[in-house]
């Protein structure tokens, strides 16, 4: 809502918004883009009377300014509705959809497109490290695309398959009018949402289903549930993806990358584009899941708005990444401190592989706080514990939802106990403050801390790198 309000200000509107509180970073950047901050909510906030209301889906039915706006009869929509209004209906929709991979993907397909002459506008969910912020109004693009896929110019945006707001229980991204989509992976995920694995299917078949037969599908040919769901609803061209040596369930990937070899925390990798081999591109970011991103925003990017490939591969190698995702936020004392959203069984393997791989022999801590619906309940009580087999001790702070009832919350005290099962140290602690507490003790130089998280995780960040550079640490 934030990045919505500065894109909105952008584009020449007078904008205000309410919250209970306008915390750093996002307040003060409200703030700078000269955006009008009211703190709580109230039916008073709307006099003078606006043209439109967009109601954020954290707010509740009972929300006395949502209720007022609607009660009174003002025009209202949610995020979604807001952008296909000001926005999407005026350019051409690059919408990166899936479980995993969205905002790393979002911000690269932004970051090619931007490097090679698009002017794309965005929308990213997390904060890009190359751009001024996480949004951008299109600008009239000085290249034409490829001749037989001519397109406007392109916004490249975050397909989230959350819900808009409480009066219109459907999936963000069934308001975005892709032009072109690039789906990642597909695992059942938002349970509070969707409760079942073909509830969550049926929103991205029908999310397959909006790209026109002009558009084009960049889609994993290595997930069988992409597969699956692309095959049975696409209307348009589809472009599968993988990494060389994946199993691609029957599908022809046209966009094929095969790794070859790690330098310097990137790697390096061999792209083929119809079996035709393109060169030598390198990478900035560590792991074979962000490999499979960059060459889905490759594809996207060359097949769907004519890139040259020439041009790509250099803006590639000068991707500088996203924060929150394996975001090095401290060396104190020689102690490797970072962040990372991680929060699905997945995402986690991935992360702590793309860690290893980067550090190969360090001692690899991690703290790890269940914070979202799906991540706190029990659902995936097996798969968190084979996600950390490359983590050499594991630390777990309370559950972030204390609403669940015990059988369907996710069991710490079982998960600890099948860490230790499986030759890991593992431990749960009462807080993050003990955690902080606990690494400081023992850290040595060297050592790699891992913060995984999609919340604030109670400050833990800032909090450690401040302890660890006062704490006395042994030479390891």
């Amino acid at each position: 809502m934030g990045a919505l309000a500065g894109l909105l200000k952008e584009l020449g509107h007078d904008v205000s918004g309410s919250d209970v509180s306008f915390d750093p970073p996002m307040g003060p950047a409200l703030a700078a883009w000269g955006i009008r901050c009211l703190s709580g909510f109230r039916a008073e906030h709307l006099d003078p009377r606006p043209d439109l209301v967009v109601i954020g889906n954290v707010c509740r039915p009972d929300n006395v300014e949502a209720r007022a706006a609607i009660d009174g009869g003002l025009p209202h929509t949610h995020i979604a509705g807001a952008l296909q209004r000001f926005v999407l209906s005026q350019a051409a929709p690059l919408v990166v959809a899936g479980t995993h991979g969205k905002t790393t993907t979002t911000a690269l397909a932004a970051w090619l497109l931007d490097r090679t002459g698009f002017d794309p506008g965005f929308l990213i969910g997390g904060l890009p490290k190359g751009f001024a912020q996480s949004f951008r109004a299109p600008k009239p693009a000085r290249r034409l695309a490829a001749p037989d896929r001519p397109r406007r110019t392109p916004f490249v945006i975050e397909g989230d398959e959350y819900d808009t707001a409480f009066f219109e229980k459907t999936a963000k991204f069934l308001h975005y009018s892709p032009e072109v989509a690039i789906i990642t992976s597909i695992e059942h995920d938002h349970v509070d949402i969707y409760p079942t694995l073909d509830a969550y299917l049926t929103a991205f078949a029908r999310f397959v289903a909006l790209v026109p037969e002009s558009g084009l599908i960049v889609a994993n040919g290595a997930d069988e549930h992409v597969v699956r769901v692309v095959e049975k609803n696409a209307r348009a061209q589809v472009a599968w993806f993988a990494l060389a040596g994946e199993e691609t369930h029957g599908v022809p990937p046209h966009w094929l990358a095969a790794p070859a070899g790690n330098d310097d925390g990137g790697q390096a990798f061999d792209l083929y584009a119809g079996g035709v081999a393109c060169g030598r591109l390198a990478l900035t970011l560590p792991g074979r899941h962000n490999l499979k991103n960059a060459v889905a925003a490759l594809g996207a990017a060359a097949q769907g708005f004519g890139a040259r490939l020439a041009d790509l591969g250099p803006a590639l190698a000068s991707f500088p990444g996203v924060k929150r995702r394996q975001d090095l936020i401290g060396t104190p004392r020689g102690v490797l401190v970072y962040d990372d959203f991680a929060h699905h069984p997945t995402a986690v393997r991935e992360t702590l592989s793309a860690l290893r791989t980067r550090h190969p022999s360090a001692r690899l801590v991690v703290a790890f706080e269940a914070r979202s619906a799906t991540a706190c309940r029990r659902m995936h009580q097996a798969e968190y514990a084979e996600s950390f087999d490359l983590a050499d001790e594991i630390l777990f702070p309370p559950l972030g939802r204390t609403n669940l009832p015990p059988a369907e919350a996710l069991d710490l005290a079982e998960l600890v106990s099948d860490l230790r099962a499986r030759g890991k140290a593992a431990r749960q602690l009462p807080s993050p403050d003990a955690i902080v507490a606990h690494v400081a003790a023992s850290a040595e130089p060297g050592n790699v801390v891992a913060l995984l998280s999609n919340g604030a995780f109670g400050g833990i960040h800032e909090k450690l790198v401040a302890e660890l550079e006062r704490a006395p640490i042994a030479p390891g």
